[in-house]
């Protein structure tokens, strides 16, 4: 299992740091930030982006703590067994409710296990494939990948963790088309990120938080865009829907921070707070957009009733595929 610790700010900077207010909850310890995923993937970098502003609100340093393993769930279930006192928090993305469902391992409730603390935003996820391929559209990739199936040489479909985003729609692209390609699972968006310039990958749904670049450079080429809508930062890649293949209508994630249940009511309103101030910085929200996500901020009783939207859009997308690898 892989672990990886870093401060987000110290010494001088925290002496520098706003005052308390009068009757605030005031941590007496580093915050421990668990992404449940490697270091270098998408959700790693916006952990590490909030957790400077909050150390400085909060007067504390905040440690993001890599914590992967089982599709998100080993760092989720840290979390969710963790005391409730402010100093153990959770910054993740929708496998929070989805690998539980498609991998039929529920060692907690997301509606009854975890506080939620706010919504950081949402990105859009991409269809790509390595640019060596002889395509430059959907429809090419599509007959392209059938020819290679004919022969014997079906593609490898890659995702940053079985029971994702990435996987399952990975997976009813595949299907739906009879494209014979042999899903690969990996550990995070970073280790698939390595498989994909090592040629072990062929194709796949990534953010383009963590593949802007290797777009820009030639190393993948985007083909389609998952959801409703083309990327922002993206619009020249039309959706799925548009050309004509019926994957992620409707479809759209999160990334956000929890914490554990029972957070005392001083601790989560500060959490909440802090987060908040967090995303109302322009600074911060400029760099997020660059990063292609969308800053879209939810308090927390918004941002728990999106997570359970998410969670029954989930279960209702797997019973329709008969989904469960557990």
């Amino acid at each position: 299992m892989h672990r990886r610790q870093m401060l987000a700010l110290a010494g001088a900077s925290l002496l520098a740091a706003p005052a308390v207010a009068q009757g605030q909850w005031q941590p007496d310890r580093p915050i421990r930030i668990v992404v449940p995923f490697p270091a270098g993937g998408a959700t790693d970098v916006w952990a590490r982006l909030v957790a400077e502003p909050m150390a400085e609100m909060l007067r504390v340093p905040v440690v993001i703590e890599n914590r992967s393993g089982a599709a998100s769930i080993i760092g989720s279930e840290l979390v969710a067994k963790s005391p409730p006192d402010g100093h153990t928090l959770l910054f993740t993305i929708t496998p929070l409710v989805q690998a539980p469902i498609v991998l039929n391992q529920h060692p907690y409730d997301v509606a009854r296990d975890f506080t939620p603390i706010g919504q950081m935003g949402t990105t859009t996820l991409i269809f790509m494939c390595r640019s060596e391929f002889p395509v430059r559209t959907l429809p090419e990739f599509i007959a392209f990948a059938r020819r290679q199936a004919a022969a014997g040489r079906g593609l490898n479909l890659g995702s940053w963790a079985a029971g994702s985003t990435a996987h399952v729609f990975g997976l009813a692209f595949n299907n739906q088309l009879n494209l014979g390609m042999t899903h690969v699972a990996y550990r995070g968006e970073a280790p698939m990120l390595a498989a994909y310039l090592a040629r072990e990958v062929d194709c796949g749904i990534n953010s383009l938080t963590t593949m802007r670049e290797h777009i820009a450079s030639g190393r993948v080429r985007p083909l389609a865009a998952l959801g409703d809508a083309r990327a922002g930062g993206m619009p020249e890649v039309p959706t799925f829907i548009e050309q004509g293949v019926e994957i992620g209508r409707g479809w759209s994630g999160f990334a956000g921070l929890l914490g554990p249940a029972g957070l005392p009511p001083a601790v989560h309103a500060r959490l909440a707070e802090v987060f908040r101030l967090t995303m109302e910085r322009p600074a911060l929200r400029q760099r997020l957009i660059q990063l292609d996500t969308d800053p879209v901020w939810l308090g927390p009783e918004e941002f728990g009733r999106a997570i359970l939207r998410v969670r029954d859009k989930w279960i209702e997308l797997t019973r329709g595929m008969d989904l469960q690898l557990g």
